[in-house]
This record gives C-alpha cells, sequence and structure tokens, in this order.
C-alpha cells in the first residue's frame, strides 16, 4: 500500500489549525482564581471587578467567546462557588455568518450576544456590521469602574467592527477596499488606510472607554504581530498618520478616481486620533503557534521536517507557489536513502492583484499560489512517479480562501492526472484568478468549513520515496 501523501499533507494542515482554534486557546489562556483573573499574560485583581463585559469582532472571536465563557464557569466549579453567584457577563461579539451558533450544553449569560454581522464567504463590512458595532460601542460607554471590558479580537475585525468616520460612507468605504485588494495592497497597506477612516480602528474603540479597565486578548492574522495592524488596532494607540494613508492611496489610486470625500478626510488638518489610554494588551496565537503544531504531527507521521514562519508581508501568490515549488523539487532530487519522507512547512500569507471584473473568474489566494505551483512544476518535465512522489498544499486557517466554500487546495499526482485527462491548462485560470473552478474540476479542493481561527495561512509540501507503508 503506497503511503497517501494528500492524506498526510491534510493531517499536518489540521493540525497546525486546531491548535490555534479559538475555543481551545481560551481553554488555555483563561483562568479564574480566588485572587486573580489570568487572561492570557495579563492577571486582573479579582476584587476590582464585579462584571465582565465581553465584547469582540473577527473569524475567531465566536469561538474564542464560547471558550472564554465555558472557561470561566469551569474555573467556577472547580473553586466550589455553589453557594455564589456566577460572575456576571454581558456583551455583545460581532462575527461572520455561521460563527454565531451557541452550544446547547453551555451556561449562556442572558445579556451576552453573538451577532452573524455578515455573510460567510464576504469579507468586508455590512450595515450589519456596523449596527453591531455601534452595540458594542454602547457597552463601552456604559462600563463604570466597577467592570472589566475584556475585547477578544481575531482576524476580521477590521470588516466586523466597522464605524466610518462623518462624511465617508459605507459604500465609498468599501469602493476603497476593492481598490486596494484588487490591486494587491498587503493588509499592512491595507489597514493603514482603513484606521483613518474609522471611528472606532487605529486606538478609537479604546479612546471610548473612560471609566472602565479593559484588556484585550487577539488571536493574530497578521505577520509578525504588530498590535495596531490585527483587526486595525482598536485597541491599540495608532503608529501610522494620515499622510501614511494617502501615499498607500498615490500608489493604488494614482489617478484620484476614488470618491472625493477620501481624500477630503484623509487631506484635513484636524486630527481624529487623540493620545487614548494604554490599556493591556495579550497575543493569545499566531501562524508560528500554527506551523509548530503542524511540524509536531508531521514528525510523528515520520517526516523529516523544516518550519518556517513568515514574520512579514509576502508578495504576489503566484511567486509564492512558484518559490514552493522549486523548493518541493529540491526535496524531491535528494538521496532517497538519506531522505526517505521530507516536510517542509510554512506559513504566511500573500496577495493577488485581481484581474478585471469583466473576466475575474473564482477563487483565493491559496488555491492561487497551488495553481501557479502547478504550473511551474509543469516545466520541470516530472516522471509519472515523481508526481506521484508529491503534494503542495495551501490553505487559509480560517477555513474561507477569497470569496469561496473552500479554505483552499492541493495538487498531487491524481490532481495532475485528472487535469491532464481533462486538458486542463492552468494558465488561463490563473489569468483571470479562477482557480477554484480548475480544482472543481480536476480535485484538490480543501474543504474544512469556518475553523474557529485565523492565523493567515499554513502550506504543507511533502515528498514521499514511492515505497510501501
Amino acid at each position: 500500500m503506497m503511503r497517501d501523501l494528500a492524506r498526510d499533507s491534510q493531517a499536518i494542515f489540521s493540525a497546525g489549525v486546531d491548535a490555534v482554534r479559538g475555543e481551545t486557546l481560551m481553554r488555555d489562556c483563561v483562568r479564574l482564581e480566588s485572587s486573580e483573573l489570568l487572561l492570557g499574560e495579563v492577571a486582573v485583581d479579582r476584587s476590582s471587578f464585579d462584571r465582565i463585559v465581553l465584547i469582540g469582532a473577527g473569524k475567531a472571536s465566536g469561538a474564542m467567546t464560547v471558550g472564554f465563557v465555558k472557561q470561566i464557569r469551569d474555573c467556577e466549579r472547580m473553586l466550589d462557588r455553589a453557594a455564589a453567584a456566577p460572575l456576571s457577563i454581558v456583551g455583545h461579539v460581532n462575527v461572520p455568518e455561521g460563527c454565531d451558533q451557541i452550544p446547547a450544553n453551555i451556561d449562556w449569560p442572558a445579556g451576552l450576544t453573538l451577532c452573524a454581522a455578515r455573510p460567510a464567504g464576504l469579507n468586508e463590512p455590512t450595515e450589519a456590521s456596523i449596527r453591531g458595532t455601534d452595540r458594542i460601542l454602547e457597552w463601552v460607554h456604559g462600563a463604570g469602574a466597577r467592570d472589566l471590558v475584556v475585547m477578544l479580537l481575531s482576524g476580521g475585525g477590521s470588516a466586523l467592527l466597522c464605524r466610518p468616520v462623518d462624511g465617508v460612507s459605507l459604500q465609498e468605504k468599501l469602493a476603497v477596499i476593492h481598490r486596494l485588494s484588487g490591486g494587491g495592497a498587503n493588509i499592512a497597506e491595507l489597514n493603514t488606510v482603513r484606521k483613518h477612516l474609522s471611528e472606532v480602528k487605529g486606538g478609537g474603540l479604546a479612546r471610548q472607554c473612560s471609566g472602565a479597565q479593559m484588556v484585550t486578548m487577539v488571536l493574530s492574522d497578521v505577520l509578525g504581530d504588530p498590535l495596531d495592524l490585527i483587526a486595525s488596532g482598536p485597541t491599540v494607540r495608532d503608529s501610522s498618520s494620515r499622510e501614511d494613508a494617502l501615499r498607500v492611496l498615490a500608489k493604488y489610486d494614482p489617478e484620484q478616481s476614488l470618491p472625493e470625500s477620501v481624500y477630503r478626510v484623509l487631506q484635513s488638518s484636524s486630527t481624529p486620533h487623540g493620545d487614548e489610554a494604554e490599556y493591556p494588551i495579550t497575543v493569545v496565537g499566531n501562524n508560528a503557534v500554527a506551523v509548530d503544531a503542524a511540524g509536531i504531527v508531521a514528525e510523528s507521521l515520520g517526516y523529516n521536517h523544516v518550519m518556517q514562519s513568515a514574520r512579514e508581508s509576502e508578495g504576489l501568490a503566484e511567486e509564492v507557489g512558484e518559490h514552493l515549488a522549486q523548493m518541493t523539487l529540491e526535496m524531491l532530487c535528494r538521496d532517497q536513502s538519506l531522505h526517505r519522507q521530507d516536510a517542509l512547512i510554512t506559513g504566511g500569507e500573500p496577495v493577488v492583484r485581481l484581474a478585471e471584473a469583466s473576466v475575474r473568474g473564482k477563487g483565493g489566494r491559496n488555491q492561487q499560489l497551488v495553481l501557479a505551483a502547478y504550473r511551474w512544476l509543469l516545466s520541470q518535465g516530472l516522471s509519472d512517479v515523481e508526481w506521484q512522489r508529491l503534494v503542495i498544499l495551501s490553505g487559509g486557517s480560517d477555513g474561507e480562501d477569497g470569496p469561496t466554500d473552500a479554505a483552499g487546495a492541493w495538487i498531487d499526482g491524481e490532481v495532475h492526472r485528472r487535469a491532464l485527462e481533462l486538458g486542463l491548462s492552468p494558465d488561463e485560470f490563473l489569468e483571470r484568478n479562477d482557480a477554484y473552478r480548475f480544482f472543481e474540476q480536476a480535485g484538490g479542493l480543501l474543504m474544512t468549513g469556518p475553523t474557529g481561527t485565523n492565523v493567515c495561512d499554513v502550506r504543507v509540501a511533502l515528498v514521499g520515496d514511492g515505497g510501501s507503508l
């Protein structure tokens, strides 16, 4: 029986995702004791608050909220507080559709709401996310001296925590987001502009909290964990300026065709970002944690493995895919007597430069990356035996790859064989950002559904020796 490399690659990917699921991280990072509440690396004196105001936004924030509540209730039972009333937890958390389900076996606080604030697969702000943000602001404004505000923040929070500045409409802000993301802007560039068009980003939410303690727990989806960029830093003092935002727009909108209101706000002499208070923030998980966990499983499956998590924004998905393919070929060419099974596990987040809307297909950065890797491997003239010895997989840890229901894709000998039988050429699919439809026909779509986390992408390249298990 030949080793199933595709199965192994998915097991390794899944292990990375499992390690950073929001609910799991909360069980590991939250602990209520008689004298203090531990929130990651932050300790809060238990005598200093009577109530927790729980707020949040992001793809993983729903799972984080469920895990937080479960852990608090479990700790209360361990402290044997049967005679005491449970700790009061209230608040509001904005999540994507499908992530707002409350488990039946949990003692859910009556005053805590999970709100589906955008459709699944549409990672951009909506009117519902604005309404949810206004509800979050109401809780923050109403928090008093005996309240502890806990912010649960993850990637995707920029879309789910939205309140445009006066003078800029939601549709105008969406036009900016579409122009930047379609032009290949990285997350740092995109969030720099977002912060200066928002009432809550760039420390705006922290400025609204004047009467209570606040702690932010972050599941990072930005490489290197820059706190002012994750979900556009709603509780962090902003390190950027309006001039920085204008420089980004000059790069992607040189003709200034975006709405005039956007430029009017950014060129205004008034400064919306004041000197907000400094509140503690703790990072509970990131891409490096996922990559490390994936490596542990690769080792348990018998692979010699190398792991690398990018520390800064990557380039185009096609370039990253080709580089991954080159590394895979290097592993394939090694002496099999010394390297029977090799694994390369990497993490990062490339960008995609979108084709014109009139020809654009369906796909995401991970699918584009794998298809580009496949195109490069095709140019190397591999034998059928060599194709059977490799797999390249790339997936979004959140289970969403672009506006699709796939987390990503993989290429192996079987996908290659079906593509040849169907006469599918990767070039035309890459040119129109239509990788989903390529893999839909040839096989290789990675389907996970929403995962309850978001720490960028995990990529797995495996090479086997072609022998039996």
